[in-house]
């Protein structure tokens, strides 16, 4: 089964999701955030088309470590997506992830505008591949 990726924001949530051998992590999309409502259904039928098995989900913790208001809103949306899945939640520390995807789009030669249309996803790309190094 794959893991999806989620680098949650209030204006867009960035998807990535791996192989089935969960070797590799791979950009999906990002979806531009409408209701609560709309953003969980379709959540929910990319992790039933998808075959998810995992999900992992970015925590933005301060440079020194500790909790923010946007820790909170993750949390929140983290326990949010459980009552709604029966699948194993992973939070994983996503310090730096949006400055280390934006590199990776400028070393690959993407223009400004397409690097922010793609940066959430990116960095959804990373989380994974950063839980994909823990596993």
């Amino acid at each position: 089964m794959k893991a999806l990726g989620i680098d949650f924001g209030t204006k867009r949530v960035g998807l990535a999701i791996t192989d089935p051998d969960k070797v590799f992590a791979f950009p999906l999309k990002v979806m531009e955030r409408t209701t609560r409502d709309a953003m969980f259904s379709e959540l929910l039928e990319i992790i039933e088309n998808e075959k998810v098995g995992d999900i992992v989900i970015g925590l933005p913790l301060s440079l020194d470590g500790e909790d923010t208001l946007t820790t909170r809103q993750v949390r929140n949306f983290a326990a949010s997506l459980e009552r709604r899945v029966d699948l194993p939640i992973h939070l994983v520390d996503e310090r730096l992830s949006s400055i280390a995807a934006e590199d990776e789009m400028k070393e690959a030669g993407l223009w400004d505008r397409k690097r922010k249309k793609n940066l959430d996803s990116q960095a959804a790309k990373i989380i994974l591949e950063t839980w994909l190094a823990r596993a």
